[in-house]
């Protein structure tokens, strides 16, 4: 087994006979960009998410929908992966997976979660936390039979998370959905659709010099108002 040991200045493989690739303490940036004032973020979260989704969308970042979905099983254990919000609005973010899959047992037992989008050229990130729920039967439909029919086979196909003998099993899979749907159209199948998450608190996070970052967090308020507080970084 490699193992890694991080100090201050220094960073070395404790296991001998496997050169080190670089020292992890060189890989530095300053941020400089901009400021995340209180008076430019104003006290909605969904209006300054969407300045900053459009800014990403504007910057030439690839997926500037790509999320970090975190849950956790009904033991508290974490668990992390990147996905593609799909949609957004005042009722929540919304992706789309395989009900069976780790995530989908992790919310069908742990109905909570938090996502994270990173967009490095522009020095932020965004952290958002909330209850999750499933979307309707008519909302999943509507983006499933919006997808090119090879991700929509495909969702037959995969039986996302599970272990499988090799990939030459699973493209012979997709040949075989391939071409029982040679002259039709696959449904949705019942264990594929979307989630929304229902965020109950914000943080936006625009890098600064020396390390001194601006971060402002939005909670909601049993009102239904938004309580916005400076974090120190």
């Amino acid at each position: 087994m490699v193992v890694w040991t991080v100090q201050a200045y220094d960073c070395q493989q404790v296991q001998k006979g496997h050169p080190m690739p670089a020292n992890v303490t060189s890989f530095r940036k300053e941020y400089h960009l901009a400021r995340l004032s209180e008076e430019s973020a104003g006290f909605d979260p969904f209006a300054l998410f969407s300045q900053w989704f459009e800014a990403a969308g504007t910057s030439g970042i690839h997926e500037p929908n790509a999320m970090v979905l975190a849950t956790a099983s009904a033991e508290g254990r974490p668990s992390a992966r990147v996905v593609l919000m799909k949609g957004f609005d005042e009722s929540g973010f919304t992706f789309f997976t395989n009900y069976e899959s780790h995530k989908g047992r992790d919310l069908a037992v742990n109905p909570f979660a938090a996502v994270v989008f990173w967009w490095e050229p522009l020095e932020r990130q965004v952290r958002i936390e909330g209850r999750v729920a499933k979307v309707s039967a008519a909302e999943s439909d509507e983006y499933f039979y919006s997808r090119p029919l090879g991700s929509r086979i495909g969702a037959w196909v995969s039986q996302q998370s599970r272990v499988i003998p090799d990939r030459t099993a699973l493209d012979q899979r997709y040949a075989e959905t391939q071409a029982e749907y040679s002259e039709s159209h696959p449904d949705r199948p019942h264990f594929w659709g979307g989630y929304r998450l229902v965020p109950d608190t914000f943080e936006f996070w625009q890098g600064g010099p020396n390390r001194l970052h601006d971060r402002l967090r939005f909670c909601l308020q049993p009102d239904g108002a938004w309580q916005r507080d400076r974090l120190s970084p």
